[in-house]
């Protein structure tokens, strides 16, 4: 077994070394490009939109219940949100929302081309595959961070919703907690993190579409593996980063 996940760690950094050799056509990978842009992150944006402005208001709203205690600032709540969706909800709670959506998507599109042999066909034709396939997935994730900026401010935005119309405290009480103590490292960090992810989401989930084996059935069998897989890798790799630049 361990074997196995030896082999298959070996044989992922192989593909992404690959996947930058022969390069497509540039004509060729710039319409992949924006391709995968679309959909990839523009087809992403309507759920991760509405995830982020309900999850921030949910968390304003239980750090308001949570402070009980008269002698505790109302300002705490939006400093609290802040912090939250800031260093952890956007960054990585959202990656792991791509990684049932985009990932999925990645594994069966690949994971199809692989059983109907299209994938064969490319090399036939002296294609790099892995750099068709592959490279404009990775460019096109570059722009994960840009998402993740947007889910940062809906966030925001919900839980300043919630807590000034929901009564909780008033609106500058809000932008009070919002300001308070903020360290603009936090923002470098969220969105490094972000963008490690975004290389997991993109470079995971192709591997398992492109090596996997067998018929139609093994494409959802592989899909399954690709989601939990990119999951377990962001949150191991969020554990490690925040270990290395917050610790």
């Amino acid at each position: 077994m361990l074997s196995k996940y030896i082999k298959s760690i070996g044989q992922y950094f192989i593909m992404i070394y690959d996947t930058f050799k022969r390069m497509t056509k540039t004509s060729e990978l710039r319409r992949l490009i924006l391709q995968e842009i679309d959909d990839l992150i523009i087809s992403s944006l309507g759920i991760v939109v509405f995830i982020s402005f309900f999850i921030g208001a949910v968390i304003a709203i239980q750090t308001a219940l949570n402070f009980s205690n008269p002698f505790v600032p109302r300002s705490l709540i939006g400093f609290a949100a802040r912090q939250s969706i800031i260093l952890e909800f956007a960054p990585t709670f959202v990656s792991i929302i791509m990684a049932g959506k985009v990932g999925s998507y990645i594994t069966s599109s690949i994971g199809t081309m692989r059983v109907s042999e299209q994938i064969d066909a490319l090399e036939v034709m002296g294609i790099n595959s892995l750099n068709y396939l592959v490279f404009p997935k990775i460019i096109a994730m570059c722009l994960f961070p840009f998402v993740i900026a947007i889910s940062m401010f809906i966030g925001i935005i919900g839980a300043y919703i919630a807590s000034v119309y929901g009564g909780y405290l008033n609106a500058d009480q809000f932008i009070t907690g919002l300001q308070e103590d903020f360290v603009p490292f936090q923002i470098f960090y969220a969105f490094l993190k972000s963008f490690i992810f975004a290389l997991i989401l993109a470079t995971v989930p192709s591997f398992h579409g492109y090596y996997m084996k067998g018929g139609s059935l093994e494409v959802g069998h592989a899909a399954t593996t690709s989601f939990v897989w990119t999951s377990v890798i962001i949150i191991f790799m969020n554990y490690f980063i925040t270990q290395l630049l917050l610790s």
